[in-house]
């Protein structure tokens, strides 16, 4: 690993195998760092036996020696050599120290958090047939790799298995391998496989088979896609589909709400339809957005819930919110799964109530909110997450200081308990924020 030469004929020779059969290769190269991590740590801690032996093997003296008994450079050429850098160096320090502070400018910074686009497609019109919310995503993707030539959709067993869900089934053998790729089962490469298809100008669309699995890249998804384009400018067209949430009797591996565990995070867009046509338009929204998206599927939807979608390719505005019934007595902000316990519930209690989807988590709607609350005056948060830390406490606070004066009762949380997801049935049903909405919707409109 010290000797330049040495380190160059492997890598050669490997490079030119690779060519002809390709494989994935391991090169070690076995070098020593000579100081510390960073220059206030030091390098005491390392026996100076050591220090004496791995001085002597340095690859830029020795390459230097090597050079001058080749006689392809001159000891005074050397010199030279080192002059004219460290003399480069120091001008630039001098350049970068001389220059005065950055002032601040709020509206800038908050305008670099995501890569600017102007979306294409509009709303969709024409033909519309009934699907499922598990054919309408289908239907997403499908347009999307007939749009975009550039999109790569990843994820483990997504090829010829279809996905766990088969939401990609076929998809294998009308694009072929190139562009619907089986993973290995490690999050965390496909997410940066992801980033790097973006900076090599695609697009790609990645499925975490269960949103509980991201927890294994989540450095690649907080660190890396939400920073790039507020760090250097360089935009994460990554989308990362994110099958989610309980009521299907999987436990507490495979039914976590993981929604708030990004909504910290500058730099990201986090998508959660409720229905068909959002799935659908939310989705090629998504993907046709140079930003990344997270992108939230409720498994129970799947299969349970159709209604009719645009046949042709469409887009749906990622920011905006809907709302899917007006109603005078109370208003209920929620999302996915959520929209129909909130439908259903009031129809049950016969209560006239208004109920806006956020549809966007990230960024939200706020300008939505403020007016089903001004036109209401009490307002419930819903959501399947659990209460403590989830989406719900942020809108809360949003509303109780930006809506203060509208509002006739305090903004009330339901959600799911501060538990894992249990597996048996009635523990699971227990554990779910439908089991107590219908208390919370009674008590705030008896307030």
């Amino acid at each position: 690993g010290n000797n330049i030469l040495k380190v160059m004929h492997a890598v050669g020779k490997i490079a030119r195998d690779i060519r002809k059969n390709p494989r994935p290769i391991i090169l070690e190269a076995r070098t020593f760092r000579m100081r510390g991590h960073e220059e206030a740590s030091g390098t005491k801690y390392v026996p100076q036996e050591l220090m004496d032996k791995w001085s002597k093997l340095d690859p830029i003296e020795n390459y230097e020696k090597y050079l001058v008994a080749e006689k392809v450079l001159t000891l005074k050429q050397a010199d030279e050599i080192k002059k004219n850098l460290r003399n480069e160096i120091t001008k630039a320090s001098k350049d970068a120290f001389s220059k005065p502070l950055i002032s601040p400018n709020t509206k800038t910074e908050l305008s670099d958090i995501y890569h600017p686009y102007q979306p294409t497609t509009g709303k969709g019109k024409g033909k519309k047939s009934s699907l499922r919310f598990v054919d309408a995503i289908h239907s997403a993707l499908d347009q999307c790799l007939e749009k975009y030539p550039e999109l790569i959709i990843m994820g483990q067993d997504i090829a010829e298995y279809g996905g766990v869900f088969k939401v990609t089934e076929g998809f294998l053998d009308k694009y072929g391998k190139e562009r619907i790729r089986n993973t290995p089962l490690c999050e965390s490469a496909i997410l940066g496989m992801g980033l790097g298809l973006s900076i090599n100008g695609s697009k790609a669309v990645i499925e975490m088979q269960f949103a509980d699995f991201v927890s294994s890249g989540f450095t690649q998804i907080v660190n890396n896609l939400a920073k790039s384009y507020y760090r250097w400018g360089q935009s994460a067209d990554v989308v990362i589909r994110m099958p989610t949430g309980a009521n299907v009797g999987a436990g507490p591996y495979h039914s976590q709400s993981t929604e708030a565990w990004f909504f910290h995070v500058p730099g990201l867009k986090i998508v959660y339809p409720s229905n068909p046509m959002d799935a659908k338009g939310l989705l090629c929204a998504a993907i046709e957005d140079p930003n990344p998206v997270l992108f939230f599927e409720h498994k129970y939807l799947y299969r349970s819930l159709s209604g009719d979608v645009y046949d042709d390719y469409f887009t749906t505005p990622i920011g905006k919110a809907a709302t899917i019934s007006k109603g005078k007595d109370l208003c209920i902000i929620t999302y996915g799964l959520g929209v129909q316990w909130a439908m259903d519930t009031l129809s049950e209690l016969s209560i006239d109530g208004t109920v806006l989807d956020l549809r966007t988590l990230q960024p939200w709607d706020k300008e939505a909110v403020k007016e089903v609350v001004q036109a209401t005056n009490k307002a419930l948060i819903l959501h399947e997450d659990t209460l403590t830390g989830g989406i719900g406490g942020e809108i809360a606070a949003w509303i109780g200081e930006h809506c203060f004066e509208h509002l006739d009762a305090p903004v009330m949380r339901c959600a799911s308990l501060d538990t894992p997801v249990p597996f048996a049935r009635p523990l699971e049903e227990n554990f779910l924020a439908k089991s107590r909405l219908k208390d919370k919707i009674n008590e705030l409109k008896r307030y």
